[in-house]
């Protein structure tokens, strides 16, 4: 017997280094396809999708700050670096024939419609991947929290965060080779440990509006699948 998906409604989160490869710079073809695939695992099985990617592989309003550029317009940069790579995976995800929408934070009408909330939820209905681009349109605030705002806007069962690692440590791993993994933590434990894994914010309003969200390594293959099936993987924020 065919299992079935643990979630109905998915917000899977990007960041823009997951597109830029080994380089984690630009646009890696071969890391889009990748994360294409994986997508459309879960789409198979009757998911709606909704994605945040961010922009990190081509720019991060925080660093420009910090070297002379007004914040509030180093953010704003930021945004049309995940345009750029909302774009590309919207290109890539429609090779593989599925049907996606970019909804963007700032209006950018010639490349994608603007961000309304029941739009974005129609479109899920009717099978559309949605990509959510621009951040939350206003600076100051991270991919991170974007997508716990839009998980909640249309929501979604569950966040899932991609990332590089198999999920929350104690520790960094690449500085502390004792480093464990937590199968799932608390918010607070979260900040009293000091583990910066998603912002403060971000992980404050999706507790607000129970959101579960987990941490995951979406590089390991059918990782997503696993999950969405109901295997334990990654960390969960609970």
């Amino acid at each position: 017997m065919e299992k079935t998906p643990s979630w109905k409604r998915i917000l899977l989160k990007l960041s823009g280094e997951t597109l830029g490869g080994k380089g984690a710079f630009g646009i890696d073809i071969e890391a889009a396809e990748y994360i294409a695939k994986e997508v459309k695992t879960i789409h198979d099985l009757g998911c709606e999708i909704a994605i945040v990617i961010g922009g990190g592989n081509f720019i991060r309003g925080e660093k420009l700050s910090q070297i002379g550029i007004d914040r509030a317009t180093a953010d704003y940069m930021g945004m049309l670096g995940t345009m750029i790579n909302a774009l590309a995976l919207q290109s890539t995800f429609e090779k593989l024939g599925l049907f996606t929408r970019v909804l963007s934070a700032i209006t950018m009408v010639e490349i994608g419609e603007p961000f309304i909330r029941r739009r974005a939820i129609r479109h899920l209905e009717k099978g559309r991947i949605v990509i959510f681009a621009a951040g939350t349109g206003s600076p100051y605030f991270s991919t991170d929290t974007a997508s716990a705002l839009r998980a909640s806007e249309i929501h979604a069962n569950v966040l899932l965060k991609a990332t590089n690692v198999e999920g929350i440590y104690s520790a960094d791993p690449k500085l502390k080779k004792d480093a464990k993994l937590l199968s799932e933590i608390n918010p607070l434990e979260l900040v009293q440990q000091g583990l910066r894994v998603m912002d403060l914010t971000a992980v404050t309003l999706s507790m607000e509006n129970k959101v579960p969200v987990i941490v995951f390594n979406v590089f390991k293959k059918d990782n997503l699948k696993k999950l969405v099936l109901g295997e334990k993987i990654g960390s969960e924020i609970k």
